[in-house]
C-alpha cells in the first residue's frame, strides 16, 4: 500500500468524521464519495460477540468493495482468542482497516493495542490513551 493511498484514506476519514454516526454504517455511497464502513466498539470488552461483529463488518465491506473500514475503538481489553480472530481478519483484509481510538477519554487497552497495531492506519482522538492495563 503506498503512502499516498494511506494519506488519502486518513484525509477522507478526518474529512468525513463529523458526519459519521455510531454503530455500523456505510458512508459515501449515495453521495458519490468513496464507500467507507464504520464499526463502533463503545466501551466494550473484546469477546466473541464483538469479534463476530468486527469480522462480519469487514467481510461486508469487502463484498461491497468499500474503500476502507473504520473501527471506532474504545475498549479496556478482552479475551485473547477473540483478539486473535480480529487481528487475523484485519491482517488478511482485502480492504484497508483504520482503527481510531475515540471519543475523548477512550482507551485502547490490552487487546485494543493488538487490534490497533494490526490495522493499516492507526489514529487517536485527543485525550485518549493506548496500552496495557496496569494498576
Amino acid at each position: 500500500m503506498t503512502r499516498l493511498f494511506i494519506r488519502h484514506i486518513v484525509f477522507l476519514f478526518f474529512y468525513l468524521a463529523p458526519t459519521l454516526c455510531m454503530g455500523t454504517s456505510s458512508v459515501g455511497q449515495t453521495q458519490g464519495l468513496p464507500l467507507l464502513f464504520v464499526l463502533t466498539v463503545d466501551d466494550q470488552i473484546i469477546n466473541p460477540i464483538i469479534a463476530d461483529y468486527l469480522i462480519q463488518g469487514i467481510e461486508k465491506a469487502e463484498q461491497e468493495q468499500a474503500q476502507a473500514v473504520i473501527i471506532q475503538l474504545d475498549t479496556p481489553g478482552g479475551l485473547m482468542t477473540s483478539t486473535h480472530l480480529i487481528v487475523r481478519k484485519i491482517l488478511n483484509a482485502k480492504v484497508p482497516v483504520v482503527v481510531y481510538i475515540t471519543p475523548k477519554g477512550a482507551r485502547g487497552g490490552s487487546a485494543g493495542v493488538f487490534i490497533t497495531l494490526a490495522s493499516h492506519v492507526a489514529a487517536m482522538a485527543p485525550s485518549t490513551h493506548i496500552g496495557a492495563a496496569h494498576p
